[in-house]
């Protein structure tokens, strides 16, 4: 399912045009993207958590020519399931 797809399944859903549903799914996306660039982390209960994690630095290798190299820490954002989600899944 693409972002259009998502879009028409929430206006079906929630029985609105489409419009509204694409600015409540940008408003989601942009609330849960400012948080997570506060260092907070998102909880929706039954779905599951937004977080940031910590990527320590470490030595990789060029895959071109082999040669090492760094790779600097960096913050990263993360999902973890819910269990109403994994229990719909399976």
């Amino acid at each position: 399912m693409n972002k259009s797809e998502l879009i028409e399944a929430i206006a079906v859903s929630a029985d609105i045009p489409k419009a509204a549903a694409s600015r409540a799914l940008d408003a989601m996306v942009d609330a849960v993207a400012d948080s997570l660039k506060k260092g907070d982390s998102v909880s929706l209960v039954g779905f599951g958590t937004f977080t940031v994690k910590e990527r320590a630095a470490r030595t990789g290798r060029n895959p071109q020519t082999g040669e090492p190299i760094q790779i600097s820490a960096a913050k990263v954002p993360s999902f973890k399931a819910g269990k109403a989600l994994k229990d719909s899944v399976n």
